[in-house]
């Protein structure tokens, strides 16, 4: 059984920010063994986002906060708030909009290893 709290990711590297605009608690990763990433994403309000991930999936489920996200190749827009989820299942190039601060609990598959950080694309590589 793995229990992790937010303490214990912080002192284990676990836990990536940049300040002002996101945070990123990694709970579960590659080495778990479980095949998937679980993270809690805070995003903050009036940050916008590019993002396309190339070589995951993602799911995305939000706990708190409102916000948009736009489908880049359709320009549809999505209204985002506590219990909606979006999943990006065609790698889709996205905007998120962070209307409010942006609690988010986050899947990747394939699991991450934990260093990844967004290149250009607004990607994040295989490690």
């Amino acid at each position: 059984m793995i229990v992790r709290s937010l303490e214990d990711l912080k002192a284990q590297g676990r836990y990536r920010e940049k300040p002002g605009a996101w945070a990123s608690s990694r709970y579960l990763l590659r080495d778990d063994g479980v095949g998937f990433t679980l993270t809690q994403t805070m995003v903050a309000a009036g940050t916008i986002q590019m993002m396309e991930y190339k070589n995951h999936v993602e799911a995305n489920l939000i706990i708190e906060g409102e916000g948009i996200v736009t489908d880049c190749a359709t320009g549809e827009t999505h209204a985002l708030a506590p219990g909606v989820m979006y999943t990006l299942d065609k790698h889709d190039r996205h905007e998120l909009k962070a209307v409010t601060d942006l609690r988010i609990v986050c899947v990747f598959t394939p699991a991450l290893v934990g260093e990844e950080t967004h290149d250009e694309d607004g990607s994040y590589p295989v490690l």
